[in-house]
């Protein structure tokens, strides 16, 4: 189905954002809108709750948020979005490692072909419009040549100068899954479009984003997974030992970064960058849940599955290439942003609850 949402962006020059419902779509279009960009969000709406974040952005901006309800496979209706962008933010994708496993036709037509879609209307159109593509830290495969040991209750590197930095983006690829494929191959197609038609591209491989309006489940956004079980005090499912490590970064973070990979288009096109929490901000499932604990006051249960195909023990993004080229500040330490994303999700259970109260009086 394909729609545009009122108000028309007539006589603007928007920003697209595919994906733009999503978590970190919705906070990306939040800050082009408080900036003044008319955006217009590209969204077949298909994630669980992701009308009401688009629902909050047309609250919040009204005069700036425009939708085109409609698939990423959708050729014509995505090369009328590419018309008249003066830049895109391509995030709409297939997320989840499992569903490319027991899918992977869908994972395959969804993040690359529909990434070919998007190249191919900007490739047509003839103008340099800047693209930032939202690629993953999966490209790199599951790094099982990294030798690793055990300390306390995380897996870090045994090499101490790649413990201290993380993965640099001079790692070479290898695929993993087909979720690991899809994204890598349309990785690979962003950079070599903006190369082979002069248009500029940036990548950003990004580790664990976690934040408001992130709607996490079990296959993704763990971070949110997690603490809205915590909070309901419902058991947690790890795969694994517990003791695989991630870098989080905190989405306000992340936007910052893609807002300025947007702004430094000409220092950075052609790059691609590793974008986490780096080593500050890596962690592992266990460290995250005893620190839920004490967030909601009472201990976390756990209970362990099978390793998941794919599943890095280790991964922590070496950010000083993205820090530099970007100029980006520190990250917010995770545990503050851990606390501030358990307040929001209470405040969201509190407005649920508040509202079937008032569904249910007669």
């Amino acid at each position: 189905m394909n729609g545009l949402a009122a108000p028309p962006l007539a006589g603007a020059r928007p920003v697209l954002v595919t994906g733009g419902a999503g978590f970190i779509g919705s906070n990306l279009a939040d800050r082009l809108a408080q900036e003044g960009h008319h955006v217009l969000i590209y969204d077949a709406l298909l994630r669980p709750g992701v009308e009401a974040n688009l629902d909050w952005l047309k609250q919040r901006h009204p005069r700036h948020i425009a939708a085109s309800i409609a698939d990423i496979r959708d050729a014509s209706a995505l090369a009328a979005a590419v018309a008249e962008a003066q830049a895109v933010f391509h995030l709409a994708a297939q997320v989840a490692v499992t569903t490319s496993l027991s899918d992977p036709r869908l994972d395959f037509e969804v993040n690359l072909g529909g990434s070919f879609n998007l190249l191919d209307a900007l490739r047509r159109r003839g103008a340099p419009v800047p693209l930032i593509f939202a690629s993953t830290n999966k490209v790199y495969g599951d790094l099982a040549d990294i030798a690793l040991e055990c300390v306390g209750d995380a897996y870090l590197p045994k090499d101490p100068a790649l413990r201290a930095t993380g993965i640099g983006e001079e790692r070479p690829l290898d695929f993993h899954t087909p979720y690991g494929c899809s994204k890598g191959a349309a990785d690979q197609y962003v950079l070599d479009f903006g190369r082979a038609y002069g248009f500029p591209t940036t990548v950003l491989r990004m580790s664990c984003i976690y934040g408001p309006r992130q709607m996490g489940t079990e296959d993704q956004g763990w971070v949110a997974h997690f603490l809205i079980r915590a909070l309901r005090g419902e058991p947690i499912s790890i795969y694994g030992d517990g003791c695989q490590v991630r870098d989080v970064l905190d989405v306000h973070d992340a936007v910052s970064a893609y807002l300025e990979a947007w702004r430094r288009i000409d220092q950075v096109r052609g790059r691609s960058f590793n974008l986490g929490g780096g080593p500050t901000n890596a962690i592992s499932l266990r460290q995250l849940v005893a620190h839920m604990g004490t967030l909601v006051d009472h201990p976390v249960e756990t209970r362990h599955g099978d390793w998941r195909a794919g599943d890095q023990r280790y991964y922590v993004s070496d950010t000083r290439s993205v820090r530099a080229a970007l100029g980006l500040p520190a990250p917010r330490p995770w545990r503050e942003g851990v606390s501030a994303l358990a307040e929001w999700l209470r405040g969201q259970a509190s407005k649920a609850a508040a509202a079937r109260m008032e569904a249910a009086v007669p």
